[in-house]
């Protein structure tokens, strides 16, 4: 029996990653339907003030019926900078308030790569953001938080999704390339308007080692919650 679990995704940039993710699991044997719907971000911007907003119990709770009406078992909200901006605290309370208005089991992507990077027995993380540096140093924090040691951290600079959205699979394996460190036992590409859907297993033969992305990982903490475990190497160690 197919079972669902939904995603609230904040505007429009690497959305495409979901279906293909799901044809992925699909042709592994799984049997998860991934209903993505759009939540309204107001102002495109890696900038505390817009991600705060951009995270907001209201604007998740506007969608939240209409991810329940697509099938959905559970909800995660599909947003790393607008999860993690909130520090850990504030990104628990946020789950715990998508849960109590959607009744449904909730987590967000920033607890994805916690939860991701303890399920490979990574201690020491690199992170290949996108984000400004600032921005980049708040998912820092949050890993810290997590008890996950980050030995190098690299920030692009780029202010809008919709930018991040336009990169191919050379600009995110320069990225990866360019975040990476001899000490890292895992890279993180935090963003989940960075497409990457197809390029994990190319960004883990060309790094040597695992490589965690935002949608992955959101994608995995959704069949957590399912408590549906799939084996999929096309979708790299986390899944294998």
């Amino acid at each position: 029996m197919t079972q669902a679990v939904g995603f609230l995704y904040p505007g429009y940039s690497a959305e495409d990653d979901y279906p293909r993710l799901e044809r992925i699991l699909t042709e592994a044997g799984a049997e998860v339907g991934l209903p993505l719907v759009h939540t309204d971000i107001g102002e495109d911007a890696h900038r505390v003030d817009a991600l705060l907003e951009m995270g907001s119990a209201a604007r998740l709770a506007a969608k939240v019926e209409e991810v329940k009406a697509r099938g959905a078992e559970a909800v995660v909200w599909a947003c790393t900078s607008a999860s993690f901006v909130f520090g850990w605290d504030g990104a628990q309370q946020q789950v715990r308030e998508l849960s109590a208005t959607a009744g449904l089991p909730a987590s967000s992507t920033s607890f994805a790569f916690a939860g991701a990077v303890r399920a490979l027995g990574a201690e020491r993380v690199a992170i290949a953001a996108t984000y400004p540096e600032d921005v980049a140093q708040l998912f820092r924090d949050f890993l810290k938080a997590a008890d996950a040691e980050v030995v190098s951290m690299r920030g692009s600079g780029i202010i809008t999704a919709a930018e991040v959205g336009t990169w191919g699979e050379q600009e995110v394996l320069a990225l990866a390339r360019g975040g990476d460190h001899p000490d890292a036992q895992a890279v993180l590409l935090p963003d989940t308007a960075l497409h990457t859907a197809a390029w994990i297993p190319a960004l883990e033969a060309e790094l040597g080692k695992p490589v965690l992305t935002a949608n992955q990982v959101t994608v995995w903490e959704g069949l957590r919650l399912l408590e549906q475990p799939v084996t999929c190497p096309a979708l790299g160690t986390l899944f294998a």
